[in-house]
């Protein structure tokens, strides 16, 4: 797999790294985290939604967190293929949505 397009970095300072893909883009059936996210005049990413998934094949988050994200802007999404045991990929999305404090706080 190729270098990941960005690095998110934990309240625990731990770095995660994902793939940017356009917001409607349709992945392989792995399991993963991801960040619903928009990016500023200055480049800068925003998360607006931070979420795991079973499997990216079913669907990207709850349908209500992804209109909600769209809706605030959200165009892209950040994915990071992770482990199929939940308790790392809810540990991940903690140690992030602890930093980032994105809107679904």
């Amino acid at each position: 797999m190729s270098k990941p397009d960005i690095y998110w970095v934990g309240e625990s300072g731990r770095k995660y790294g994902y793939w940017i893909h356009p917001i409607d883009s349709q992945f392989r059936k792995i399991a993963g985290n991801i960040i619903f996210a928009k990016q500023t005049e200055n480049g800068e990413w925003v998360p607006l939604y931070i979420g795991e998934v079973r499997n990216f094949d079913e669907g990207l988050s709850p349908h209500e967190m992804e209109v909600c994200a769209k809706k605030n802007g959200a165009t892209h999404v950040h994915a990071h293929f992770s482990s199929p045991e939940a308790y790392v990929r809810k540990a991940e999305v903690a140690d992030l949505i602890a930093q980032w404090q994105p809107m679904q706080q």
